[in-house]
């Protein structure tokens, strides 16, 4: 049995816990399985990195902060193969351009293109616990790429694609994926399994347990994905195929997102390819747009055009809307913060009517105004007022019967 571990920053946060992770990793390859780990930088080190630079440069090069930002995870690998060797196991550290792992150019948040897995095969036949850093890979012309915060989840489900493992463990700082976030709700449950459609709709919406892209490496490629807790024996929570008893739950999880930015675009002519143009532009620039609402056209000719960000890319939306707003002849552009957005996710919701209308009934009693509205086939999502969201996640996770005993069926 070949398995892929990944450990966290947490997990790694200090020489004692690379040296359990040094021990987990010995106690698979002694239970007979081929083994190979995949590991983040320590706990707090990226975010040290980064500062590094910005206080170099106030706009520092992508490709330059790759270089600087990717040695945190060269750091762990060598450590924790070093406690491999030193607990008397067998253990060798590949950084991402020693496994070949191709990226494209999209410095800071590249894409995997293709994996060589043949130096890992190589290491597994002599029976090495392969230890390889997560996050990182190297494109066509030789520069160093990170994958974007989160990226070592994708390094770990990539190689377990490529590596056609059975399975891949997710080690973090929680026991597995839960209905909500336990800080909002200490009634939320953790989940024994979960879909991959599912999963992919929580960690789109917020929830921290997997990078979005990981999951959709494990849905494309049929990997088993195990999120469990590396500080707990606990079995934790197994990501895989639909089957017939998740159809069965109506509701599995409230995802809640509290970093969102509102934008509304006045008087946009309604015409073909300006939504593209508006769109496109802000695609440019990486700026991943969330909610799209777009009125009907006024008497005039005109409509209004709103649409939600992250936080994170509030600035630069700022800026490049207001300019694309004078190009097209739009009216004013304005700009909201303190919103939120909260989320009912369920694969059972395809075969159950009336969801939506019980959501928004149990906001509407909590008084909670909902100022948007966004759906998909296994996903409600609404914006509100951020000072309500916790609000909001505890009533609509008692509402649809995640705190009882059993999750309500339909």
């Amino acid at each position: 049995m070949l398995v892929v571990q990944k450990y966290g920053g947490t997990s790694v946060g200090d020489v004692e816990r690379i040296r359990n992770v040094a021990r987990r990793a010995i106690l698979a390859r002694k239970e007979g399985h081929d083994v190979v780990v995949v590991v983040s930088a320590m706990a707090g080190e990226t975010n040290r990195l980064l500062k590094l630079t910005s206080d170099v440069s106030k706009r520092p090069s992508q490709r330059e902060q790759d270089v600087v930002v990717s040695t945190g995870e060269q750091v762990t690998v060598g450590l924790l193969a070093l406690a491999i060797q030193e607990m008397k196991g067998k253990s060798r550290s590949f950084l991402g351009h020693q496994v070949r792992i191709l990226t494209d150019s999209a410095f800071a948040n590249a894409r995997i293109r293709s994996i060589d897995d043949a130096k890992l095969r190589e290491s597994l036949k002599k029976h090495e616990i392969a230890v390889v850093a997560g996050f990182q890979g190297i494109d066509e012309h030789g520069n160093i790429t990170t994958l974007g915060r989160g990226g070592s989840d994708t390094t770990a489900v990539a190689l377990a694609a490529a590596l056609k493992a059975d399975a891949c463990e997710i080690y973090t700082d929680v026991d597995g994926v839960y209905t909500t976030d336990p800080r909002i709700c200490d009634k939320a449950r953790k989940l024994d399994r979960v879909s991959y459609e599912e999963m992919l709709e929580l960690a789109s919406l917020g929830s921290k347990v997997l990078q979005i892209r990981s999951v959709e490496f494990a849905m494309k490629y049929k990997v088993p994905l195990w999120v469990k807790s590396s500080f707990t024996e606990d079995p934790g929570t197994l990501v895989t195929e639909e089957d017939k008893a998740m159809e069965e739950v109506i509701v599995s999880g409230i995802a809640l997102t509290r970093d969102e930015s509102r934008f509304v675009v006045r008087g946009v002519p309604d015409k073909p390819g300006i939504a593209a143009k508006v769109f496109g532009a802000l695609a440019e620039r990486g700026i991943v747009v969330d909610v799209i609402v777009q009125t009907p056209a006024h008497e005039d000719g005109r409509t209004d055009m709103a649409f939600t960000v992250g936080r994170l890319d509030m600035e630069k939306t700022n800026e490049l809307v207001r300019k694309i707003g004078k190009q097209i002849g739009a009216g004013k552009v304005e700009h909201e913060e303190g919103i939120a957005k909260v989320s009912i996710v369920g694969v059972g919701m395809r075969n159950h009517a009336g969801v939506a209308a019980r959501m928004f009934q149990v906001l509407a009693d909590e008084g909670v105004n909902i100022r948007v509205i966004s759906t998909s086939e296994i996903k409600i999502s609404c914006i509100i007022d951020e000072k309500y969201s916790e609000l909001a996640v505890r009533a609509l996770h008692t509402a649809f019967g995640l705190d009882k005993g059993d999750v309500e069926k339909s």
